[in-house]
């Protein structure tokens, strides 16, 4: 079995193979890549049980066969190669040698036929949708994702599809988010918990890119199709919770401000918070906005005042400025509203500005109690 291929070629996908490899893998073959040949076609594939993913790159060839080659060794050797083709020659003695300009190296393999074969999905359902529109959608609500091991579904995002839109929820009880698109449907309805592993692959790979992703799910896994790469993943199992029931539908209360401002202002005030509540409180009245937090066991307290266009009753609500920080982050609008009905009531954020066509998106937050 022997290959020739551009280094840099190569090691552009293998980079993106490698993150699917864990760090201490159970199984000694899963440290591996799989290196598949069949005439000028190279399969490589990296798996680590749950997630499996698969290039495919032109080579020159005229032989066929598989075999398992050290991740790591290969990618370090890669690395410091520059760009020039580079020989792959299978020898008798169960190791491969790699032939560059300059020096010959060998590595052990192993058989390719004790890698985990990838699944086949029976009888899947799909739809497509553009490589951009998913990255998005998976970088604006992943950080919102639990890590906790007792409630597995929410430390997933849900991904629901309908013939009118496709919506994509995170949730860790302390905060919510719901991202939808209007401008992408799907063929008949369809709903599964991804885990985030793949999908922070996916979001890699694909931010920015053009290309259409095929994506085809059955009840226990989902495969991601797109230009050369193929990404197959088992879904979380369980039913997510019923998001929609959390987030209040009357609010009255409707604070408008300059996200920067607001955002600046968190994280400078919460300097002074209690480190382990993070506890900032928000008082609104009129124009004005209040945001003060106080760490009494150091006697460390912060007070800024901004104006902001608000409607409703004066109030003071609490939110931990952890979770304020991060949505603020992942908004990318000029200005935000800030809805609320009670001080025991979740906060709904949503951005003003700065959407495309038919895309929504709704950032719910838990309060704190404050102590008068």
């Amino acid at each position: 079995m022997k290959f020739i291929v551009s280094s840099s070629y190569l090691l552009k996908q293998l980079q993106v193979l490698g993150g699917v490899i864990n760090n201490s893998n159970t199984l000694p073959i899963l440290d591996n890549f799989l290196f598949e040949i069949s005439s000028n076609q190279l399969t490589v594939s990296a798996s680590d049980l749950e997630t499996t993913m698969t290039t495919t790159l032109e080579v020159e060839s005229e032989s066929e066969g598989s075999i398992a080659v050290p991740a790591k060794l290969l990618l370090d050797t890669l690395k410091t190669f520059p760009e020039q083709p580079l020989t792959f020659v299978v020898e008798g003695n169960n190791t491969v040698e790699i032939s560059s300009n300059h020096g010959k190296y060998a590595l052990a393999y192993a058989d390719g036929e004790e890698f985990p074969k990838t699944v086949n999905l029976s009888d899947p359902s799909s739809t497509t949708i553009m490589g951009d529109i998913l990255a998005t959608a998976i970088s604006k609500t992943i950080f919102a994702t639990g890590n906790d091991d007792l409630r597995p579904v929410m430390s997933g995002v849900f991904f629901q599809f309908s013939q009118e839109n496709l919506t994509f929820v995170a949730t860790d009880a302390h905060k919510l988010v719901k991202y939808q698109r209007t401008d992408v449907t799907a063929s008949q309805v369809a709903e599964f918990i991804m885990p985030k592993k793949p999908l922070n692959l996916l979001k890699g790979i694909l931010a920015g890119s053009e290309s259409d992703v095929l994506i085809e799910y059955n009840e226990s896994n989902a495969k991601f199709t797109f230009d050369n790469v193929e990404l197959v993943c088992r879904l979380i199992d369980g039913k997510y919770p019923n998001y929609e029931a959390v987030i209040p539908k009357e609010n009255p209360n409707k604070l408008t401000i300059d996200r920067t401002q607001f955002l600046s202002s968190v994280k400078r005030v919460s300097i002074f918070s209690n480190k382990t509540t993070h506890q900032i409180r928000l008082k609104i009245a009129g124009a004005e906005l209040n945001i003060s937090a106080e760490d009494i066991d150091y006697s460390n307290k912060a007070e800024e005042r901004l104006t902001c266009d608000y409607r409703g009753d004066d109030m003071q609500i609490g939110f931990n400025s952890r979770f304020l920080t991060e949505m603020l982050n992942n908004l990318g609008a000029d200005e935000v509203t800030l809805e609320m009905s009670l001080p025991n009531r979740a906060g709904i954020l949503n951005p003003v500005d700065g959407l495309d066509e038919g895309e929504t998106i709704t950032m719910l937050v838990m309060p704190v109690m404050l102590n008068s």
